[in-house]
């Protein structure tokens, strides 16, 4: 019978650990996709041992956590021993301020990657996202892994990916003896609140005329088995992660029932750019590149490694379908009941009609403050 006491459970697991596997630190480890990391690690007879660290304790009590910011300069000292570390501090909040967010996000990155090398790590797991491949309408279909990064900063969070790869490439020039791998996921779900995920919280799906939208998605239960092949170094170098194959914009209506509302690109896009300029909305008219061009990639890398995604596009887009029932959006912004009833189907698209309520909305609210 197991001990219902947590630290006696933990004792024991730690008791029988393999002597010879890495040990493996993982910042952000507390929540989201880190604490389903730490926990896979901390479960695995393949890791010697997993040093967790976050800006409050998380509930893997077999792991040996630090409270502490990744921009502190004293991480070095509690990475010293480790073989391995997974960072996965990134903010790619929606809401959070834009300069905060990038100050949070790059000054992390830079302390974990120079503390590692001080500390003698040989190998620092970066995760980022296939977004920084750009969603052009040239793109091969699927990229390749080696395919230019040609992404601009113009899309949520995609500026501060694209600077933690240069880091990332930089690193072993500057530290030579760290090894540096990079985890480029496709649209993450599960449990996860995006643009693009949010683009489906809508009655009708937005569709730029005379674009080809594709879909290949990445369950984060799959992401996960994939940074366990990087933290384990079965598999290096920079690759991508995600479902076999992809959907087109055609099958997603299908599959989704969720009909389309096309709009002419200049509508579209100025209207997006309009209701974010106005601070009404949290999503820059540069995601909607990601809805209007191909960005699906290759995963040949992890497949040479002998991984396989569990799950396939049409299981991970039921599920994402699951999870936003009942919410409305309008352009990236969540509307309550009242507001998602009053605005209508037409008005969860991220363009005319929204615009116009939302704008009116906005001046009611400053005239009654004056």
């Amino acid at each position: 019978m197991s001990s219902p006491d947590p630290q006696v459970r933990a004792a024991r697991n730690l008791s029988t650990k393999s002597t010879r596997g890495p040990v493996v630190a993982v910042t952000g480890a507390a929540s989201g996709i880190g604490a389903l990391l730490t926990r896979r690690l901390a479960e695995s007879d393949e890791v010697k041992r997993v040093v967790a660290m976050d800006e409050r304790r998380g509930d893997v009590p077999e792991a040996h956590w630090h409270v502490l910011d990744v921009r502190d300069p004293a991480i070095a000292e509690k990475l010293r021993g480790a073989d391995v570390v997974v960072h996965l501090a990134l903010d790619l909040d929606l809401e959070t301020d834009a300069a905060a967010r990038t100050a949070y996000n790059v000054r992390g990155t830079q302390t974990v990657l120079t503390a590692a090398a001080a500390a003698g790590v040989h190998r620092v797991v970066l995760c980022t996202s296939a977004m920084v491949y750009g969603a052009l309408p040239d793109n091969d279909i699927p990229l390749s892994e080696d395919a230019e990064l040609r992404a601009t900063a113009e899309a949520t969070g995609v500026g501060d990916l694209l600077e933690i790869e240069r880091l990332g490439r930089r690193a072993p020039r500057a530290h030579p003896g760290l090894n540096v791998t990079v985890v480029r996921p496709a649209v993450l779900v599960g449990g996860t609140d995006t643009a693009l995920t949010r683009y489906f919280e809508s009655p009708r799906l937005l569709v730029v005329a005379g674009t080809r939208p594709t879909w290949q998605f990445c369950h984060v239960d799959d992401l996960v088995s994939a940074l366990e092949y990087a933290a384990l170094e079965k598999v290096d170098g920079e690759f991508a992660v995600g479902c076999d194959g992809w959907l087109e914009q055609g099958e997603v209506e299908e599959l989704s029932g969720i009909r389309r509302m096309e709009l002419p690109s200049a509508v579209a896009l100025g209207a997006a750019a309009r209701l974010h300029r106005i601070g009404l909305t949290p999503s820059p008219a540069g995601d909607l590149a990601y809805t209007m061009h191909p960005w699906v990639v290759s995963v040949g890398r992890l497949h040479d490694a002998g991984w396989r995604p569990r799950w396939t596009n049409e299981e991970v887009l039921a599920g994402l379908l699951e999870e936003v029932a009942g919410r409305h959006t309008v352009a990236g912004r969540r509307l309550g009941r009242k507001d998602a009833t009053a605005a209508g189907a037409a008005g969860a698209t991220v363009a005319l009609l929204g615009t116009a309520a939302l704008v009116r909305r906005a001046r009611k609210a400053r005239r009654g403050r004056i």
